[in-house]
Parts: C-alpha cells; structure tokens; sequence
C-alpha cells in the first residue's frame, strides 16, 4: 500500500521537481556562517533523491572535505531514465556495453565516505567521484533492494545512521514524512510548501520551536527544475519559466529546518502603534487596529506593522514565520480552526456570502478569527449572523505576544 500510495502521489501531484543548486548552495552557507562546524563529522542523508540527477548530493560530494562531512547517504524512489546505463554519471557520455534484453532499473544508493582527485590533474570534480565509485574504492554504489520507498525498511535504516537529513520530500506526503523524521529524532533541512506551517501536525512543532522556518526569505518562492516532457498543462503559466530550453515551475515553498542559524536570532525592529498609523505605507487609511470580534487580539495586517508597544496577543500572517525571533516573540495560537485556538464567541445563524452574490451555510466562520465592520463589504467573501454586522475572515493568522524582558 505504501508503495502505491507513493507512486499515485508522483503521478497525481507532480511531486518529481528538482532544486537547482544554487538554491542549495545558498541556504547551506547559510547556516555555514553562524556555525562553521554545522555539518562536521556529520552523516548527511538524502532520501528522496536520485544520485543520477540530484543537485542535493551534488552539493554535498562536491563540497564533502569543505564541510568535513563523515558520510553522504543518497537514496532514491524513481530511478533516472539514464540509471544503470551511464558509466560515468554525471554527463559522461560513456555507457555500459549494451546487454542482451532490456536493462534492469532499480532505485539507487549511494555511499560516499571519501572523495580526492581520482584522475591525476590537479581538481577534484564529479568526474572523480564517478571513478571512484565505478572503483568502488571507499565508497559503495548499489541498487536498492526495493523501490527506494522512504519508508521501506532498509531506507529507515539508512535514516537511522544518518545525523541530517537533507532534501525535497514530495509535498503530497510531507505530513507523512515530517514524522518519521522526528520519530527518530533527526536534525533536517528540508522544503516544504508554505501553507504547511498551517497543518495541525506541523505548527505545534513551530510552537515548541522544535522546527522554524530556514533562511530563505518567505517572500520568495522557489524555481524548481521541471523534468523533461512533463505535463504541466495544469499550472498557473505565470508559475511556468522557460529559460535557455530549462523548463522551471515557480512553487510557493520555503525551507524549514531544526538545525540553528543568525536569521533566527535577528531582532525585528518595530514602530509604535501611533507611528505605524502615521507613517507605515501598509496601514494608509487606518486610525486604529481592527480588534477581532471573537478573540482578544488585534489583527495586523502586515508583519512590519507589529507595533512595539502592544502587550496583548496580535495576529499576524503566516508571513511572519522567517521574522520569528523565539527571544523577542512568544507564539500563542493559530487562529484558523478550532483544533489550534479557541474563539471567545458563537455566532448564531451565521451565513456565508459568496462574491457572485449568493448566500450559503457560514459554519466556517466559527473557526476561524473575524473582523466586525458595519459597512457591507464590496467585492470580497464575507460572513453574517444573527448576532453580528458583517464580519470578514482574514487569512490565517499566528497568534503572537512580545516576551518580556528579564532583568
């Protein structure tokens, strides 16, 4: 069943992008600068990744002696289309003498344990590290004995002799695979789409600062490589990029991780409430902070207008999550559904206003915060009741108070 789940997963979602590495690079270092010894002596795994055409194992045996890395562990579900048919790997266009039949493709593992200039001319590259696993000196290049299923046995036991693990899990069971990572208490630097922060199995684990946000900007969306050939007749075209013949596919994901980094610990520098009405772009128009009609916080708008000098409990967009300072904040609730935060009030006969005009059951309201306004809202969803005006839902919001300062 796993193995068929995984597969529909693949099929149905598109799941099979690959991270360019630049992008790799750039979080990597990251976590480099505030702490040089982040990865040494470390067994790093990747397990969902193909050796053939993965950027994530390319980073990591390319720069394995800079990071003082113990072992890099890659594993993969669905093999290349060039697998067990490259000899040299990584764009040699050598092959393997043909064999009679067709050739049998299986999910690989790699093992690197040491890496050097196999070749005699002075450089260390990826033709080195095809040698020496051609060699199989030091180092072990295997099929799987399965399909590469990162809940299969032999996978779990790779996780388990593993320190970090590092990669681009397939989103449609990052539920799935987020705890088997904490079941077994791994350190991760992964990606993960950004509404995940609001998955009943993931923010708790933000609340308890046992996983926050990496350092990319939430701003930002990644570009991910599209394989070649795939349908991606189903996307936004604003979400596809063709560059020099290179399909790319814009996804809204940020990195998420347990591992330490300088942005975490960056203090956000804030306005006061008056200062954020007077001269904050964002809140042109507003004389005060909307109040929620059925939780004691104040709505914000926008992370950067968080006023300094408010002690109650706010609300703010998820956005907020790559500014969270766990000395600076404390994390209350998440205020869109009941299973995160609890409203202070009911309303009775709540109808739902759809943008076409038409009025259907407005249950939803009670789980989620809601802003009361008596002007009738143009052109947006909106919520009545009987005992309320008109009431509007903002996106989802985390609950968030100031710490205060201990002398």
């Amino acid at each position: 069943m796993a193995k068929n789940n995984l597969t529909s997963a693949k099929n149905a979602k598109n799941d099979e992008f690959y991270t360019q590495y630049s992008d790799i690079q750039k979080e990597i270092e990251a976590y480099l600068e505030y702490d040089p010894d982040t990865f040494k002596g470390k067994v790093i795994y990747s397990n969902c990744d193909d050796p053939y055409e993965s950027n994530f194992f390319r980073y990591f045996v390319l720069n394995f002696k800079r990071l003082g890395l113990k072992q890099l562990i890659t594993t993969s579900y669905k093999p290349s289309p060039i697998a067990n048919t490259q000899l040299g790997l990584f764009g040699n266009d050598e092959t393997v003498a043909k064999t009679k039949g067709r050739p049998k493709i299986t999910a690989n593992k790699f093992i690197i344990n040491e890496v050097g200039d196999m070749d005699g001319d002075g450089a260390f590259n990826l033709n080195d590290i095809a040698k020496q696993l051609k060699a199989n000196k030091n180092n072990e290049w295997s099929p799987l004995d399965g399909d590469g299923d990162f809940r299969s046995q032999e996978c779990v036991d790779l996780l388990k002799q593993s320190d970090i693990v590092v990669t681009n899990p397939p989103f449609s069971l990052y539920r799935e695979y987020l705890k088997q990572i904490f079941d077994h208490n791994k350190k991760f630097v992964i990606i993960a789409n950004k509404n995940t922060i609001t998955y009943k199995e993931v923010f708790p684990l933000i609340k308890a600062n046992k996983l926050w946000a990496g350092t990319m900007s939430f701003s930002k969306d990644i570009l991910f490589i599209a394989p070649k050939d795939m349908d991606l007749s189903d996307k936004p075209k604003t979400a596809v990029r063709v560059v020099d013949g290179v399909t790319y596919l814009r996804s809204p994901s940020i990195w998420v991780t347990n591992l330490d980094h300088g942005r975490r610990h960056q203090k956000l520098t804030l306005m006061t409430m008056a200062d954020n009405l007077k001269f904050n772009k964002k809140m042109k128009g507003k004389t005060v902070y909307d109040h929620y009609d059925n939780y004691d916080a104040i709505e914000i708008p926008f992370t950067s207008a968080i006023p300094s000098d408010y002690d109650g409990v706010m609300g703010v967009p998820i956005s907020f999550i790559d500014k969270y300072n766990p000395e600076q904040f404390e994390i209350i609730e998440l205020g869109n559904s009941r299973e995160n935060f609890t409203p202070n009030k009911n309303y009775i006969n709540p109808k739902k206003h759809t943008k076409d005009g038409k009025i259907v059951n407005g249950g939803a309201i009670n789980c989620v915060l809601a802003i009361e306004t008596e002007i009738k809202p143009d052109g947006i969803v909106y919520y009545t009741s009987d005992n309320s005006k008109y009431l509007i839902p903002p996106y989802a919001r985390i609950l968030i108070k100031h710490k205060k300062a201990t002398l």
